[in-house]
């Protein structure tokens, strides 16, 4: 983008609050201002489902994204559980889009609940008001807004608008801001990277952005180490990629209520989740390249295998095949907990 390189060009990450619960209480207002969960079937009774999200009420209560509807439950006994409802997250999700681009600056879609818009304007304080009041007052949705000079600042900052506010992270308050935050909380550093990081002595943001190069390229590797103390000096990222989102895959996983403890158990639900990839293949009107297969086991553990088809395809004899080439080669010693079936796909013609 032209603006990349001006001083006025700023990087804004838009990120709806609570999204998933947000929109269920925009179509039943009654909710407003309650625990709300949000995950599986809704039932939180049943075993082996998470919550997708929750809002601000219920996460006041102890419960978070990613943790079992029955740990939910027993945190918060009287919240509201809800199924999840993909399409309509999908369509809110275009709305808010939407909205983004009526401001005519370029806008690069993250998910159904995040996105960057890149501006070069002298205040961007109040480009990011205008952007949370137009997204409230066309889709009734609150959203904060990070604003930096890079997006792994904008991205960062954006934590600290939430909910519904914005802040700003550039090159002039950042030492001040970030300096002294433990290197687990840099957006892309999990807790294996720090616990790495602090067995040499790294522990915050600050240690990590004047680390030696050359010693960081030797425990993480040439382009991830230097990538590390980049990231902890602010980012470089300035661009912002308008091409349209293009599915690359499609997948379903499913966890059972009950381990499977058989090869024939688990050859009959991957064949089942073939049989429901494929639909969404056809109604996406692309072609498979690749099958990929999941397993997890009762222990957790969890392993991805793939193979190549022959010819892309939508053929359901010959996913079927290729999916059962690909469980041949789990040793299956184990019950399985978890299975999930991904179709790589061509790119559109």
């Amino acid at each position: 983008m032209a603006g990349e390189e001006s001083p006025t060009w700023w990087l804004f990450h838009v990120d709806l609050d609570q999204f998933l619960a947000a929109v269920e209480i925009r179509r039943r207002p009654e909710l407003a201002g309650q625990a709300v969960v949000v995950g599986g079937d809704g039932d939180p009774t049943r075993a082996r489902q998470v919550v997708a999200t929750a809002t601000y009420e219920a996460r006041a209560l102890g419960v978070h994204s990613g943790m079992p509807l029955r740990a939910a439950l027993r945190k918060a006994p009287e919240a509201i559980f809800l199924p999840s409802d993909r399409p309509v997250y999908e369509a809110a999700s275009a709305e808010v889009m939407d909205v983004l681009r009526s401001f005519r600056h370029p806008v690069e879609v993250w998910g159904w609940d995040e996105a960057f818009l890149g501006a070069d304007v002298e205040d961007p304080f109040v480009l990011a008001d205008e952007i949370r009041a137009r997204v409230r007052e066309r889709t009734r949705l609150s959203c904060a807004v990070g604003i930096g000079d890079t997006k792994e600042r904008a991205k960062m900052a954006t934590s600290f608008g939430k909910p519904g506010g914005v802040f700003r992270l550039s090159r002039d308050n950042w030492w001040e801001v970030m300096g002294a935050r433990p290197a687990r909380d840099l957006w892309g550093i999990g807790s294996r990277t720090a616990a790495k990081l602090a067995d040499h002595g790294i522990a915050t943001i600050a240690d990590l952005g004047h680390a030696d190069e050359q010693a960081l390229a030797g425990w993480f590797g040439p382009t991830i180490g230097p990538g590390l103390r980049q990231l902890a000096r602010g980012g470089a990222s300035r661009t912002i990629t308008t091409e349209p989102w293009v599915r690359r895959s499609l997948s379903k996983q499913v966890t059972y209520p009950a381990d499977l403890r058989t090869r024939e158990e688990v050859s009959t639900a991957v064949l089942a989740l073939v049989d429901d990839v494929q639909a969404l293949l056809l109604e996406e009107g692309r072609v498979a390249t690749h099958v990929g297969v999941t397993v997890r086991t009762a222990t957790f553990f969890t392993r991805t295998k793939t193979a190549k088809l022959a010819a892309p395809t939508t053929d359901l004899a010959a996913l079927r095949e290729r999916a059962q080439v690909v469980l041949e080669r789990f040793e299956l010693d184990r019950p399985v907990r978890l299975l999930g079936v991904r179709f790589d796909l061509a790119d559109p013609g």
